[in-house]
C-alpha cells in the first residue's frame, strides 16, 4: 500500500453539495484516462456539446447506496445525477459477461493542482456532429505529449477520422445571412421540447447600437460563447460550457403541442418563467422543466428526468436567458453555425475559476486552439471582440501619450 503522503485525494461533487464522493489515488494511477463522446444523445442529455468521463477509481458501493436520481439512458447505461441541482455525476454501464463500470463525468471532478491528472484518450461518435462539434478545439496534445484519437463512431470499430476532419470547405460561411428561422431545442428524454426563433424582422428595424448585446449586427445570428465557471461546469458535468443567448419572446412551444388545453404563450420574463415552473396549475407544455436557484436571483433550469441543463436566468436580465447549445438541433451540425456566430478565441468566461488547477491547462489550450482554428479557417472575429480590442487599443494609445 502506498504511503499516505503519496496519495492524491480527488472528489466529485454536485453543484448544491448534497452529493460528494471521494477517492484516493497514487501518482502511479495517473493520468486518469478520459473519453469524450460527441453523439447526439450525449449532447441532449447534458446540454453540452459532448460528455467526457473517467473511470471512477473510488468505491462503487458508495455510489450504489446513494440517493442520486437514476435515468435509463440506454439498455446498458444509467445516468446518475442530483435531483436537486441536476449535476450529472456518474454513468453506470452493465453488459452481459463484462465487469460493470462507473464513470465519473469530468466536469464534476475536483480541480487539484496535479499535473497530468486527466488525459483525453479519444473522441467518439464524431460522425453525429456533422461539423466536428467541440472536437475542433480539442485537438491539442495532452500533457504527456499524446494526442487523442478521433473516431467516427465507436472506438476501434469505426473509421479513425484523423486530425483534419471535417475539411474546412464543408463548413457554413460565417457571413452567410441565410439559415433556418427557428431551431428545435430538446433534451434527451424529450420532456423539455421548445423552439428557439430568430428575430431578424425586429432586429432589422433597430439601430445597430440598440440591438441586444448578443445579436450579430450584420446577419442577426446569436452569439455562442465559452464558459469555464465552476457552477456551469458542475451543472453540465462538462469542463467547458457553451451558451448562446435569447430573448424569452423568441422561445416558444412546438406547433404540435398547441392541441393541449393551455394556449398561454411562453413566459416572457424571467419572473414569469420562474412562476410558471413553480405554479400548481403549471402549463403541461413546460414538460419536465425544473429549476434550481444556485444563488440569489439566479435560476438554472434543467430536465428533472434526464438531467439536461437548459437555461440560465438572472432576475437582473429579466427579458433574456442563456440557452444550452447542446440541446439545439441543426441540419448544419452540432455547432449550429447556420444560426449562431461563435466567439472562437475570445475570452473564456470565468476563466479565473480554473486558475491553479489541472483544468487551467485544458481551458488555456481550448482558447488557444479555438483561435488558431478560427484563423486557419478564415472565420472572422466577432463584433464584440473587435469592439473590445479597439477600445483597448485606444486606451493604450492614450496611456502612451501621457
Amino acid at each position: 500500500m502506498a504511503d499516505s503522503q503519496d496519495t492524491i485525494p480527488i472528489t466529485v461533487e454536485c453543484l448544491c453539495k448534497a452529493h460528494k464522493f471521494e477517492a484516493l489515488i497514487t501518482p502511479e494511477d495517473l493520468p486518469l484516462k478520459a473519453s469524450c463522446c460527441h453523439c447526439d444523445s450525449c449532447r441532449h442529455f447534458t446540454g453540452s456539446l459532448f460528455a467526457c468521463d473517467v473511470t471512477w477509481p473510488g468505491v462503487f458501493d458508495d455510489i450504489r447506496r446513494s440517493d442520486l436520481r437514476r435515468y435509463g439512458f440506454s439498455p446498458h447505461i444509467t445516468i446518475l445525477f442530483c435531483g436537486t441541482c441536476s449535476s450529472p455525476m456518474f454513468f453506470h454501464q452493465t453488459r452481459p459477461g463484462k465487469d460493470e463500470v462507473f464513470g465519473a463525468f469530468s466536469g464534476v471532478l475536483s480541480n487539484p493542482a496535479v499535473p497530468n491528472l486527466v488525459k483525453i484518450v479519444d473522441h467518439i461518435f464524431l460522425g453525429d456532429t456533422l461539423d466536428g462539434g467541440a472536437s475542433v478545439w480539442m485537438r491539442h496534445k495532452n500533457q504527456d505529449g499524446t494526442t487523442a484519437r478521433r473516431w467516427k463512431a465507436g472506438r476501434d470499430v469505426s473509421d479513425d477520422l484523423g486530425q483534419d476532419w471535417p475539411p474546412v470547405g464543408d463548413y457554413v460561411n460565417a457571413n452567410d445571412k441565410t439559415g433556418p428561422n427557428e431551431l428545435p431545442l430538446w433534451c434527451h428524454c424529450k420532456g423539455v421540447n421548445f423552439i428557439l426563433r430568430r428575430g431578424d424582422a425586429e432586429f432589422a428595424a433597430m439601430d445597430s447600437q440598440d440591438l441586444p448585446w448578443f445579436v450579430e449586427p450584420t446577419n442577426y445570428k446569436y452569439l455562442a460563447s465559452f464558459d469555464a465557471c465552476n457552477s456551469c461546469r458542475l451543472s453540465f458535468g462538462s469542463n467547458i460550457v457553451n451558451w448562446t443567448f435569447a430573448l424569452l419572446q423568441h422561445l416558444d412551444f412546438p406547433a404540435g403541442s398547441h392541441h393541449q388545453a393551455s394556449t398561454r404563450p411562453f413566459p416572457q420574463t424571467t419572473e414569469e418563467l420562474k412562476k410558471a415552473i413553480m405554479a400548481k396549475d403549471r402549463d403541461p407544455r413546460l414538460g419536465t422543466l425544473a429549476l434550481y436557484e444556485s444563488s440569489p436571483g439566479v435560476q438554472r433550469y434543467f430536465c428533472s428526468r434526464c438531467s439536461a441543463s437548459v437555461f440560465y436566468a438572472a432576475e437582473d436580465r429579466s427579458e433574456m436567458v442563456d440557452v444550452a447549445i447542446g440541446l439545439l438541433e441543426s441540419s448544419s451540425g452540432a455547432r449550429a453555425e447556420d444560426f449562431l456566430v461563435w466567439g472562437f478565441g475570445s475570452d473564456v468566461g470565468s476563466k479565473n475559476d480554473v486558475a491553479g488547477g489541472w483544468r487551467q491547462q485544458f481551458v488555456d489550450a481550448v482558447q488557444g486552439e479555438a483561435e488558431a482554428w478560427r484563423i486557419g479557417r478564415g472565420y472572422p472575429k466577432t463584433w464584440k471582440r473587435v469592439a473590445k480590442e479597439t477600445a483597448a487599443a485606444v486606451e493604450a494609445t492614450k496611456a502612451e501619450a501621457k
